[in-house]
């Protein structure tokens, strides 16, 4: 496993994303939350994962319950990340703090994250009381997501103090961050956590030939056109894949991955998923390989 370490903390390279986790628009069912889903977190423990992120809105508190009980014995080993949503009150964020955290089982959050920015409150009427949760003890890292470079500067200004990440998309799909966010982190010492690192699974070249069946097929990207104009970029992947003895999917996070202050946190749909996006980290691509996709993923979708 390779790790990001910066600003105070060791992360492994890839971690474990757990929307999924209980969320019925991803069609997995009942028998994948109470069974699957607590195998995946715990494997991922034993593989050296320690990166295990979630939210308050994912299945409405049952992906932070499913975390919980899949880490219990295993605290020590993880670096735990949730979510703030951005709707309510500010003076309720100590609150619904307390409330993930005691889904999670845990008694301090490492990384408590401000979902999105909030349309109604500024970062002055939010961040103090996240300085205060790291005051009490109660987390140890304030992050955000889904920020620009602007926003998230605003929120560590309104912090008095480093805002240790941002989640973002990020992927060859989705390479806006490499613009300001990236740049900005490696300066600073901050981190980039790439969430839907395989572009939702557009990456891994299954869905090249057919569309896929739950709420992905509603996404542009999955569109016919969208497709064809990513075949390029998806060839390209397979070839390197077949050099290395890997996938298409493990190719699209080792690319990732090789930029400084990036971690990955691809969602697993079984075990097997999972151990191959950790495989990831041991792919070394050569600069070559680097240049070809990205350049493939310019002419694809810009950048």
């Amino acid at each position: 496993m390779k790790f990001v370490e910066t600003g105070g903390v060791r992360l492994s390279s890839i971690g474990l994303g757990t929307w999924q986790f209980g969320s019925s628009e991803w069609g997995y069912g009942s028998a994948y939350a109470r069974e699957e889903a607590g195998t995946i977190v715990r494997r991922a423990i034993e593989l050296g994962v320690n990166v295990i992120d979630t939210a308050e809105i994912y299945g409405f508190g049952r992906s932070e319950s499913i975390v919980g009980e899949a880490i219990r014995g295993r605290r020590e080993s993880v670096f735990l990340a949730t979510k703030l949503f951005p709707v309510g009150l500010p003076f309720q964020v100590a609150g619904r703090a307390r409330r993930s955290a005691r889904r999670l089982g845990v008694d301090n959050l490492d990384l408590y994250q401000l979902h999105w920015p909030s349309p109604l409150f500024p970062p002055r009427s939010t961040m103090p009381r996240m300085k205060r949760l790291l005051s009490a003890g109660l987390v140890g890292h304030i992050g955000v997501s889904n920020h620009s470079l602007e926003e998230w500067k605003a929120a560590e200004s309104a912090l008095g103090g480093p805002v240790l990440s941002n989640q973002v998309q990020f992927s060859l799909a989705n390479r806006a961050p490499e613009k300001h966010l990236l740049p900005w982190a490696q300066q600073q010492g901050r981190v980039i956590m790439a969430y839907s690192p395989l572009a939702q699974g557009l990456l891994s070249g299954k869905y090249q030939q057919s569309t896929p069946r739950n709420f992905r097929r509603f996404r542009g990207a999955f569109r016919a056109e969208s497709r064809k104009r990513a075949q390029p970029l998806i060839d390209a992947l397979g070839e390197i894949a077949s050099k290395q003895g890997a996938t298409h999917a493990q190719v699209a996070l080792a690319w990732l991955i090789r930029k400084p202050n990036v971690v990955a946190i691809p969602g697993a749909s079984s075990v097997r998923q999972l151990e191959d996006n950790v495989a990831a980290a041991d792919l070394e691509l050569s600069d070559d390989d680097d240049s070809r996709l990205t350049a493939l993923a310019l002419a694809a979708w810009g950048g």
